[in-house]
């Protein structure tokens, strides 16, 4: 147990006892125990294995490398279309952990013997990513912003990709990439 993330569980939420028991599954894998963008995160030699999060619906243990997992049991999901590696198993009661507790160890134990392996998930190249036109007509109007936007971290073009792709209409994708035009030729991304 790692005092700097007692915090997480101690926190009254709606899902204290399912992370609570949650926990003490993911403690007796052998894992470290460390807290990461907010989560008790448990690593093997500083890399994510899995972590434990909650959501309104329901809380989950997350596969940084669940796309590699075997899935036996057909219980991970993909949380979007756009992420690559990690997967989720999600639970709406205590019931359901205790219930699938032994299965949950088989994932952790199969997610460990992945990471001791080395194993990558091949993630899609920037250059598969959905340039949405609006985006692409910007950049031949604007040979800056193109020179810019390349000039960008695979990881910051692919943000600002999703972000214009996920607008329905072509206005609101417009207004996007018109908000944003400043921020790429500034060589910022969007969260920085």
């Amino acid at each position: 147990m790692n005092p700097k993330v007692q915090w997480f569980f101690d926190k009254d939420t709606p899902w204290q006892e399912a992370f609570g028991l949650l926990r003490d599954i993911a403690l007796d894998s052998g894992l470290t125990e460390e807290l990461k963008w907010g989560h008790p995160c448990y690593t093997l030699n500083g890399k994510n294995v899995f972590l434990i999060h909650g959501f309104k619906e329901y809380c989950a243990l997350l596969f940084h490398k669940g796309a590699l997992l075997k899935d036996a049991k057909g219980l991970l999901v993909q949380q979007t279309k756009n992420v690559q590696s990690a997967r989720q198993i999600r639970f709406t009661s205590v019931k359901e952990i205790v219930k699938q507790t032994p299965v949950l160890k088989r994932y952790i134990r199969e997610a460990i013997t992945l990471e001791k392996a080395g194993r990558k998930v091949v993630l899609k190249k920037t250059v598969e990513f959905e340039m949405p036109a609006e985006f692409a007509t910007a950049m031949k109007q604007m040979p800056e912003l193109k020179k810019a936007f390349n000039a960008l971290t695979p990881g910051r073009q692919r943000g600002y990709m999703l972000h214009f792709a996920g607008a329905k209409q072509a206005s609101t994708r417009m207004a996007r990439i018109e908000k944003h035009v400043d921020r790429i030729l500034a060589g910022k991304g969007l969260d920085d």
